[in-house]
């Protein structure tokens, strides 16, 4: 059971990395799902992860304060934004398709801003 959990934890944490990148795949929940399958399974990930330079304190703040620094969501936010709206206008074929980006735009941009904003 401790290799599966490690396996997933290590899954989850490259698909949060990715979701720094990708602007529809969330990174938040990813992380948080990482660390707790490392406290779970291996003290020496999770320790790794919680004093990574970048990941670390991003998971620790959300932790304790449930909130995303304002760089952070104005990133998100933009990035999100800006793909799926050029999905929309040259990508999708067919109507349903734009409304569908622009629907998906905006429940990520109003779960990344309902978010409080760490200072």
């Amino acid at each position: 059971m401790k290799y599966l959990l490690v396996f997933l934890g290590s899954l989850s944490l490259l698909l949060g990395v990715l979701g720094i990148f990708l602007p529809v795949l969330p990174t938040t929940p990813f992380l948080l799902l990482s660390a707790a399958l490392y406290l779970r399974s291996s003290q020496r990930l999770y320790n790794w992860l919680m004093s990574h330079k970048h990941l670390g304190p991003y998971i620790k703040n959300f932790q304790e304060h449930k909130a995303i620094p304002l760089r952070v969501k104005i990133v998100s936010v933009s990035l999100v934004w800006i793909t799926l709206l050029y999905c929309a206008v040259f990508v999708a074929g067919v109507w349903w398709m734009r409304v569908m980006f622009i629907a998906i735009a905006v429940g990520v941009s109003a779960h990344i801003l309902h978010y409080k904003t760490l200072k």
